[in-house]
């Protein structure tokens, strides 16, 4: 055999072990994906691992954590501080006390801003009023706030700042509205013994199925007010809620208006007449609730909690289906499996996976875009605080001039609803961008409540105005509109 005929089958043979050696690399890494994918499935199949039995009396979050550790990560984080440009937290040191052991707490809003201070004369939240901070403090932040030393907290707060299923189904004897009546009624202290963490897995999941669940006895009831008010009559909310519904309702059952209503302090939202502020402010006027009298104008006025909820379902995100969740806890993928993210926190500190998956647009343009609406919102909020505080002034001026309560009467009137209206708006930690139109309308209504209030000082200010040019949901002059005079337990 000549030399380039021995060359030719050495390069033969070197070629056939070359194929080989690659049909059986590409057997090996087909191999590999194949059983890479039936792993991936059978993940997907078994979304978690049951390392222990759990029931329906589990309160502890690290112990659902063991069959859940992705979502208990996530939910261990809430405890993080961070600022967006109109909201969040910064973490504030301080030296603790016997009497509040935190060593770190969020600024203050009451320092931030002093006409708060004005707006809420008389009142516990001129005492003590932070910032937001993330789930893992709302037990300890109510415990501890100053607000507690200047009135009598209820046992009704813990409704939403602690997880109170199993509290309530153990003092009303298996009953949840039972065990939601006679917590209301304790004080606050009393109540706090009762319960041990702040919301955990069992107040928003069921242990079996997992399934969302309602198990907020004021959301439960409430929402089946506003369905009646729909023409939607008994409604049950974990029967007849969708589960993108759910999405929303397991949120909507803190993060609303409420009120203590009567001498039992039973938590209320106001909705039987429906959800926009205009209809809470009839449901208020007929139910003649406030929540106290105003230090400095005698006003009986009322104090707007966080109305999320309420504003969320005038925005444009309700309107399209687009839940809570989606935004505040959006999905992530580990492996095969995607699981909603339990960091429950502002869309811009998480732009890529709240928005972008909606909004094709790059993370700058979108920032740029919610904090243009939240500005905006700033700028007109900023602008009815002033002309609030110029009522307050001027209604606190002319009781000192010894001008009679009638003659008060329609000026005190308006400074209720251009300061509900502005709360409103204040205490919802959106800054408008739940529902930037609605936001803005709110804060102008407040605005001319305002103005209007002062004009009703001027001689002859007081005098009958015309249905073409009364506010809307302000009564008629002459008609009697409810007082409380006292302070309802400083939601």
């Amino acid at each position: 055999m000549t030399e380039p005929e021995k060359q030719r089958r050495l390069g033969g043979v070197k070629l056939v072990l070359a194929v080989a050696v690659a049909a059986a690399l590409a057997a090996a890494g087909v191999t590999a994906l194949l059983v890479n994918i039936m792993e991936r499935k059978q993940e997907a199949k078994n979304p978690f691992y049951r390392v222990v039995e759990l029931d329906d009396t589990i309160t502890d979050p690290e112990v659902w954590g063991r069959n859940f550790p992705l979502q208990y990560d996530g939910y261990k984080r809430t405890v993080d501080q961070e600022r967006t440009r109109y909201g969040g937290s910064e973490a504030v040191a301080r030296t603790p006390t016997r009497a509040d052991p935190r060593t770190v707490v969020a600024q203050s809003r009451l320092e931030e801003d002093p006409r708060l201070v004005t707006m809420w004369s008389g009142y516990a939240f001129a005492t003590d009023f932070r910032e937001e901070r993330g789930h893992a403090h709302m037990l300890e932040d109510q415990v501890f706030t100053e607000r507690q030393h200047v009135t009598r907290q209820p046992g009704t707060c813990l409704h939403c700042h602690a997880s109170v299923y199993v509290p309530y189904k153990k003092l009303g004897d298996g009953d949840l509205i039972k065990g939601f009546e006679k917590m209301n009624q304790m004080p606050f202290m009393e109540a706090r013994e009762q319960v041990e963490h702040p919301v955990s897995c069992i107040d928003c999941h069921d242990p079996t199925t997992m399934q969302l669940r309602v198990t907020r006895p004021g959301f439960i009831e409430g929402i089946a007010a506003l369905k009646a008010s729909q023409g939607v009559p008994h409604f049950k909310v974990n029967q007849d809620a969708t589960r993108q519904e759910m999405r929303t309702y397991v949120c909507g059952q803190c993060h609303v208006e409420y009120y203590f209503k009567g001498k039992e302090k039973r938590l209320t939202y106001p909705w039987a007449k429906g959800i926009n502020i205009d209809q809470i402010m009839a449901y208020y006027d007929e139910d003649g609730h406030t929540d106290w009298t105003h230090q400095l104008t005698g006003a009986q006025v009322l104090k707007a909690q966080h109305p999320e909820f309420e504003l969320y379902n005038q925005g444009i995100h309700a309107k399209s289906g687009v839940a809570c969740a989606d935004c505040h806890m959006p999905f992530v993928r580990e492996g095969a499996m995607k699981v909603s993210d339990h960091h429950v926190r502002s869309p811009l500190l998480n732009i890529n996976r709240a928005c972008q998956t909606c909004h094709k647009w790059s993370e700058a343009e979108l920032l740029q875009r919610a904090e243009a609406i939240q500005t905006r919102t700033f700028e007109t909020r900023n602008i009815a605080m002033d002309a609030l505080v110029d009522l307050i002034h001027d209604l606190e001026s002319a009781r000192k001039a010894g001008l009679p309560d009638d003659a008060l009467a329609k000026a005190r009137d308006l400074q209720k609803r251009a300061q509900f209206y502005l709360d409103f708006v204040e205490a919802e930690n959106s800054m408008g961008f739940h529902a930037d139109q609605e936001a803005v309308r709110i804060l102008s209504k407040s605005i001319n409540f305002s103005r209007l209030g002062q004009n009703a000082l001027r001689p002859g200010g007081g005098a009958s105005t015309s249905p073409a040019t009364r506010p809307q949901g302000a009564p008629a002059p002459g008609s009697t509109v409810g007082a409380g005079g006292t302070q309802q337990g400083a939601r």
